[in-house]
C-alpha cells in the first residue's frame, strides 16, 4: 500500500511501451521521450522507455498516484490517430489485446497493482495507430507527426490531475 503523503505531492509515472526495432511498435518510446522534452519540468513526473514490459515495472507503477502509458494499439482509425483512454475505460480497452504485442501485457502489470492495492488512481493510456509494424528504425510518416500530438495530450491529462489533486487538498 502507498504512503500517505499530501496530494500536490502527486507523482506520475509516464511509460513509453514498445520495441524501438519494429517501425511503428516504436510510438510508445518515442512519444514519452517527446512528452519529457517538451514538458520535463511537470512536477512530479517520472518518465521511462518500457521498452517491451518486464514484471520489474510493477514495482514503479505501484509507487505511482498516476500513470501515463503511451502505446501503439489498433484503434480502428486513420495512422496517426491519438486516442486517450482513463481509468476503467483504459483498464477495458487493455483487456481486448488490441495493443501490440509485449512480452508482459499492460493489463499483467495492472492485475499485479491491483492485487497489492497499489493501482495508480489515475490512469490513462495515450493510444497511438500505428501504419505498420515491421522491422525498422523509423515510424511511419503519419505516426510520427502524431508525436507531438501524443505529448500534448499527455500533457493535458497531467495537468488536469496535479489541479484536481491540488483542489482536493484544499478542500480537506
Amino acid at each position: 500500500m502507498r504512503d500517505a503523503r499530501s496530494p500536490s505531492d502527486l507523482t506520475i509515472l509516464a511509460m513509453g511501451v514498445g520495441n524501438t526495432l519494429l517501425t511503428d511498435e516504436a510510438a510508445g518510446p518515442r512519444a514519452v521521450a517527446m512528452f519529457e522534452t517538451r514538458h520535463g519540468d511537470l512536477p512530479g513526473v517520472t518518465f521511462i522507455d518500457a521498452g517491451t514490459l518486464s514484471f520489474t515495472l510493477a514495482e514503479e507503477i505501484g509507487a505511482a498516484d498516476a500513470l501515463i502509458i503511451f502505446d501503439a494499439a489498433r484503434l480502428g482509425e486513420a495512422p496517426g490517430t491519438v486516442r486517450l483512454l482513463e481509468g476503467q475505460e483504459m483498464d477495458d480497452f487493455v483487456r481486448t489485446g488490441k495493443l501490440t504485442v509485449h512480452e508482459v501485457g499492460i493489463t499483467d502489470l495492472l492485475d499485479m497493482a491491483r492485487m497489492t492495492g497499489d493501482l495508480p488512481r489515475y490512469r490513462a493510456l495515450v493510444a497511438i495507430e500505428p501504419l505498420e509494424i515491421g522491422w525498422g528504425l523509423e515510424l511511419s510518416p503519419p505516426v510520427a507527426a502524431a508525436m507531438e500530438r501524443a505529448a500534448q495530450t499527455a500533457f493535458e491529462v497531467a495537468s488536469r490531475w496535479i489541479a484536481q489533486a491540488q483542489t482536493e487538498e484544499i478542500e480537506a
